[in-house]
């Protein structure tokens, strides 16, 4: 680093995990850029404070995660439609015009489907489980990239709702019962996340206690994504997979996310095969250093 070296960060709490700063920092070195991203841990009340600060402190481009997005939109000069509709910013750029606020969620988990999958949201069934921030960005990018319908399954009514609203005409809410009936299939809740996948003497692995929808709603013909992307492997991956169904985990769409806020910062097309390759070193490192009981 240098004098003239610029700065990019995510901002979050807990933030230390984040995969975030091993993406950026192999695409800076891949196209020799001379930025650094770093992780930078901000209290629950001081996210607004923090987007703010990128102009004192001449941050160059941030990331938001939780628990700061909706501070993060309020505190931008601007937000783009997107990030507008869900009321929720993950990207931060500073331009001429002030700092523009961005949510690249929905679209980099589109674009993982596409490009990683080659399965297109348009026409499709889609049931998505959940209604937090990451099942709202999912669920309006499925209905802009044309899906057919939108069902969202969601503890809590209201929020199930809104989520389901942020999808139009094609969203409703619905039960997990459905998702037999559809082409493609998204958790996008917190199960799963730290548990761990326990295989079987004789093949197979051992059938989890608990699932987002009914194992057997689940087969082929479906693409089943959970956007928990550590473990690589969750018990509704390894089960979909057991049924015939292809499934795949969040770590798509967090590569596919961070490559728009990369384009944004830096005007560069962001190198996808560097970024995915450092993200599975890491998380295989990780593995190594703590390995599952």
């Amino acid at each position: 680093m240098t004098g003239a070296t610029r700065l990019a960060a995510v901002i979050g709490e807990p933030v230390r995990h984040s995969l975030s700063p091993v993406l950026h920092n192999a695409a800076f070195a891949a196209l020799d850029l001379d930025w650094v991203y770093v992780a930078l841990p901000v209290r629950a009340g001081d996210g607004g404070r923090a987007v703010t600060g990128m102009v004192t402190l001449g941050i160059e481009g941030l990331n938001v995660t939780m628990p700061h997005k909706a501070a993060a939109a309020a505190a931008v000069d601007r937000c783009s439609p997107t990030a507008t509709r869900l009321g929720a910013v993950n990207t931060v750029v500073r331009s001429a015009g002030g700092l523009l606020g961005e949510s690249t969620d929905g679209e980099g988990f589109v674009t993982a489907l596409r490009v990683d999958e080659g399965f297109d949201p348009a026409g499709a069934r889609c049931l998505v489980v959940g209604a937090g921030g990451a099942a709202r960005a999912v669920a309006l990018a499925l209905a802009e990239a044309g899906a057919a319908e939108v069902v969202v399954v969601a503890r809590r009514a209201p929020a199930a709702a809104a989520a389901a609203a942020l999808a139009g005409p094609a969203g409703r809410v619905g039960v997990a019962g459905e998702a037999d009936g559809c082409g493609l299939v998204v958790n996008a809740t917190p199960l799963g996340m730290g548990a761990v996948v326990v295989e079987l003497p004789g093949g197979g692995v051992q059938p989890p206690v608990d699932l987002p929808v009914p194992e057997a709603c689940l087969g082929p013909g479906q693409v089943v994504a959970d956007l928990v992307y550590q473990p690589i492997r969750t018990p509704f991956v390894e089960a979909a997979r057991a049924r015939g169904a292809v499934a795949v985990n969040g770590l798509g769409m967090l590569i596919h996310q961070a490559a728009l806020s990369f384009r944004l910062w830096t005007g560069e097309d962001p190198p996808l095969e560097v970024m995915s390759a450092a993200a599975l070193a890491e998380l295989a490192r990780r593995t190594a250093a703590d390995p599952p009981p």
